[in-house]
């Protein structure tokens, strides 16, 4: 009999991983179990009565590096070359990114006259925080957190500002918490290789191999930035579907895993709520803190370190306007925590995918929400209620870009637990991690 593998988790990396498994040279018997009722995880794209569309969750993929080349292969695979909205590198989504400090939008300089030229709300050219990077010994520590490396090498000012902004978009979280070995590893391994950040990422590690194809031959010309797909991202986990049926993987939604056991014969037993399934490998594209739920007594060691994971929550508040305009043309901007503790940024969906605007038109921008002032509400019992996050998005888009009057369309949608926090040591976990699963 052939093998069995049970992928735990419908959401983006449980349906990548059962199509490279479907698509073994030998492949398994593959069998996809999903606890709710639909497939996708955090992405989820919903169309509005105008037919604009709204992501409720990731809104655009990067392409760089081979990750990127990969992602792109994967869609060319499923057919979806002709549903690929590119933001090429000279478009003003690929450009421009700014920083809301001050009462304040600021674009983030680019380019060596950016950096030479004085540019708020940095008080110095972005030059002497390069030159200071380059003078700088190499760090002697196994890790430190982020706002700690990025003032070390760059700054105070870098780190406060930009650094600060940058964790909170990117991973919802303070920049004094978490890694930069684990959160940043390129600007981590560039130090300890080059001694200098710079140096490191202008030189580079070396190319690594990637595979090719037109799709990503014209990623690479047109120096795209980030892609969508036409109707919306959740286009990529619908084709996955579609494409794994076709090749015999079971899918089970709406089957939460209740328990995994380790049988005598070195076989797993994964157990559904109404049924239990046999498997010769489990793979989990599940939250740790849930996955340390589930493991069974004699991985009591593993399952400790799995629910030291922790995770924080994002409110997306996906805002229309009908007949308004931007003060700037761009990605979009973020916020400090020194300047609004809960509005982590706000991105310009408009400017970077008009094609998804509907008929008429209407300018879309994104409110994210999050950071300490969640925090702060999900640990006090506060209701987090659709009109809370609804008002306090609305006031962010006012007072933020001049969006005043009412949207006609608003969606919100509160991500619990969305994004795991690499705090610092979180390299240590997951050495002891590799040796209990060893």
């Amino acid at each position: 009999m052939g093998r069995t593998v049970v992928v735990l988790g419908g959401g983006i990396s449980g349906l990548a991983a059962s199509y490279h498994l479907s698509r073994a040279p030998c492949p398994p018997k593959v069998v996809l179990v999903e606890g709710s009722e639909r497939l996708g995880g955090w992405i989820r794209s919903v169309r509005g009565p105008n037919g604009a569309i709204f992501e409720l969750g990731p809104r655009g993929i990067r392409p760089a590096g081979a990750l990127g080349a990969r992602t792109l292969l994967l869609v060319s695979e499923l057919g979806l070359d002709s549903e690929v909205l590119p933001v090429r590198g000279d478009h003003p989504a690929a450009q421009n990114r700014f920083l809301y400090v001050g009462g304040a939008l600021h674009a983030l300089p680019t380019g060596l006259r950016g950096l030479l030229r004085p540019s708020p709300p940095f008080s110095k050219p972005l030059f002497w925080a390069g030159l200071r990077e380059l003078t700088k010994p190499r760090g002697k520590e196994p890790d430190e957190t982020v706002h700690s490396f990025a003032q070390r090498r760059l700054g105070p000012e870098v780190a406060s500002l930009a650094m600060d902004s940058l964790c909170r978009g990117v991973f919802a979280g303070n920049s004094r918490e978490l890694s930069i070995r684990s959160c940043f590893p390129s600007l981590f391994q560039a130090e300890q290789t080059h001694r200098s950040v710079l140096l490191g990422l202008l030189l580079g590690a070396g190319r690594t191999p990637q595979p090719d194809s037109a799709l990503i031959r014209q990623a690479l010309a047109e120096r795209w930035s980030q892609w969508s797909l036409r109707g919306g991202l959740e286009m990529l986990p619908q084709a996955l579907e579609t494409h794994l049926t076709s090749r015999g993987v079971s899918v089970l939604r709406g089957q939460p895993v209740c328990g995994l056991s380790l049988q005598a014969e070195g076989r797993w037993k994964v157990s559904l709520r109404d049924s239990s399934l046999e498997a010769d490998h489990v793979i989990s594209a599940i939250p740790a803190s849930v996955l340390s739920e589930l493991l069974p007594a004699e991985a009591a060691p593993l399952a400790r370190a799995l629910s030291a994971i922790t995770a924080v929550s994002v409110a997306v508040v996906n805002l229309q306007y009908q007949g308004a305009h931007l003060p700037v043309q761009g990605f979009g901007h973020l916020v400090p925590s020194s300047e609004d503790p809960g509005v982590l940024g706000i991105v310009y969906d408009s400017v970077a995918f008009p094609e998804q605007d509907g008929s008429p038109p209407g300018l879309r921008v994104t409110v994210m929400l999050g950071g300490s002032w969640l925090q702060t509400l999900e640990a006090s019992g506060c209701v987090l209620s659709q009109e809370l996050f609804q008002q306090r998005a609305q006031e962010a888009a006012a007072t933020q870009l001049g969006l005043k009057e009412l949207p006609s369309h608003c969606l919100v949608h509160l991500h619990k637990n969305c994004i795991p926090q690499y705090t610092l040591g979180h390299w240590q976990k997951l050495g002891k991690l590799g040796k209990q699963l060893g």
